[in-house]
């Protein structure tokens, strides 16, 4: 499923097969251990499949951190968690230079890698970090490497950050600032369990009988299979009215665009930038995939703008106080679209 592979029609159609097989088999896995959460579950697997980072918020023991435990048991691939809290430093991420001396040898540093180095790196409750831990990330989210004083250090691939954050609201919590939040190619909001779901919870968790999760793909062949559906992703053909669809949306809302509504002008600061519309198209493609077309659709993207934007946006003081999500406005984006 490699890019060379699709040389023509028949390559493409049987790469899609390949795709939704592999989607379909990872998201079933994951549902032995996770209960409900099925849209949560196909937007961070999706996310994945197009090579980006995932937020996911909600309060806590709703189930997040298991979550992304059990996608990374399923994928087969390394796997670290980091429990940020306001005493973690960046080197507790990143890792740092040792002083050690050999016996017989000179002193001299060598570089200790931190839990940052693994191809998904849960960072559980990132808001509940300083600043400058979070900022620690930056780096290696975006250029997908670290750098410890002056040396460079690739990280391995792939490599996903797959973090958690409890709402601003609790007790204990620093926003993420917007570069940070520009980095995460989707915002997955956690809701509560419905009744069905929570008695299901209960009887998964409190009896004797434990559900184990086989990984669809073996350790030595899990990246190259990652990397395949990574690579079919890029295939999706966009036209250009598509690629139009997009520009209106992303302009609707930024307040200084031509296109901007009037609650988008009263209520944001910023609106989404290249990286937004990149998400948009990305995200979109997955779900052209999942439905079997090689080519993307309006509905593709209506259904992920959401997700991929509602981080994006920066709303000011009357929106707080007016009651007024991102949610919202993007909603009525969506509606008009």
């Amino acid at each position: 499923m490699n890019s060379s592979s699709f040389t023509d029609a028949s390559s493409l159609e049987q790469g899609i097969k390949e795709f939704q097989s592999s989607f379909l088999r990872i998201e079933q896995e994951v549902h032995q251990t996770v209960v409900g959460m099925k849209e949560v579950v196909r937007a961070t697997i999706s996310a994945i499949c197009a090579r980006g980072h995932v937020l996911l918020e909600g309060a806590p023991g709703l189930g997040k951190t298991l979550l992304v435990k059990s996608i990374s048991n399923t994928l087969g691939l390394s796997f670290k968690r980091v429990q940020f809290t306001p005493d973690l430093m960046p080197s507790d991420i990143t890792g740092t230079q040792v002083l050690t001396e050999e016996p017989g040898g000179p002193r001299r540093f060598v570089f200790k890698q931190g839990p940052v180095f693994a191809n998904i790196v849960l960072a559980d409750e990132i808001n509940r970090a300083t600043p400058k831990t979070q900022a620690s990330l930056l780096e290696a989210m975006e250029e997908r490497q670290v750098t410890v004083l002056d040396q460079t250090y690739p990280l391995p691939q792939p490599f996903f950050v797959l973090a958690t954050q409890n709402p601003i609201e609790l007790e204990g919590t620093y926003p993420l600032p917007e570069a940070q939040l520009d980095r995460f190619l989707v915002k997955i909001l956690v809701a509560a369990p419905a009744p069905g779901e929570l008695k299901e919870i209960l009887a998964r968790t409190t009896g004797t009988v434990t559900r184990e999760i086989s990984p669809v793909f073996s350790p030595s062949e899990a990246s190259t299979q990652i990397a395949r559906m990574q690579s079919i992703v890029r295939h999706v053909v966009v036209s250009d009215p598509m690629n139009e669809v997009i520009v209106r949306i992303t302009g609707a809302l930024t307040p200084s665009s031509s296109f901007a509504t009037p609650h988008v002008k009263q209520y944001v600061r910023f609106g989404p930038g290249p990286r937004g519309a990149q998400a948009i198209v990305l995200a979109a493609k997955v779900c052209a995939l999942l439905d079997g077309r090689i080519n993307l659709s309006f509905e593709d993207i209506r259904s992920v703008i959401k997700p991929t934007l509602r981080h994006r946006l920066i709303l000011n003081f009357q929106a707080e106080a007016d009651g007024v999500t991102a949610d919202d406005l993007i909603e009525e984006i969506r509606n008009a679209k």
